[in-house]
């Protein structure tokens, strides 16, 4: 039997709580009136950035790693279902969806790596124009505005503990 364990699907529950304080910080209303795009790519990747900020908290847990590892892969699984479920709600059928979410996978590999670059250097201007704004001129004070708070955001997730933010409290 040990031989199937690691083929054995982690559970996804476990990361729900996470996950949804995840989406909920993500649609507050406040970034998109700070300006970030009201689109459902601007939604993704407001999606994406706070779950890069949750995920680097995580990369930096140091009481518990192998702990904050496991929620990671389980977080992340939480991710990979709800974009499947959302490429699927929007129309696309079976054989193009795992596609279109492994590109979105690769997407949030490229802005993690943005975001950590970006908080290391304590500016997340050139990820977010990049990533969230696609490269076009946002409006003034936008990328000021939302990159403060993801870094605000970034900072004060390193207070929480981590079974308070395996519950889904981030702040």
């Amino acid at each position: 039997m040990a031989l199937f364990d690691r083929f054995r699907r982690r559970d996804r529950e476990a990361a729900a709580p996470l996950y949804a304080a995840v989406v909920a910080r993500a649609r507050d209303p406040h970034w998109y009136l700070a300006g970030a795009p009201d689109t459902l790519d601007g939604r993704f990747d407001m999606v994406a950035a706070v779950l890069s900020m949750v995920l680097l908290r995580l990369e930096d847990e140091q009481a518990e790693p192998e702990a904050a590892r496991q929620i990671v892969a389980q977080l992340t699984e939480r991710f990979i279902d709800d974009m499947d479920a959302q490429v699927r709600q929007i129309g696309f059928g079976d054989i193009i969806v795992g596609k279109h979410v492994g590109r979105m996978m690769g997407m949030l590999g490229g802005r993690l790596g943005a975001y950590r670059d970006g908080v290391a250097a304590g500016d997340l201007s050139a990820a977010l124009v990049r990533n969230l704004w696609r490269g076009e001129p946002p409006a003034d004070g936008a990328v000021a505005e939302v990159g403060a708070g993801l870094l605000g955001l970034r900072r004060a997730l390193d207070a929480v503990p981590l079974a308070t933010l395996q519950a889904g409290r981030l702040a």
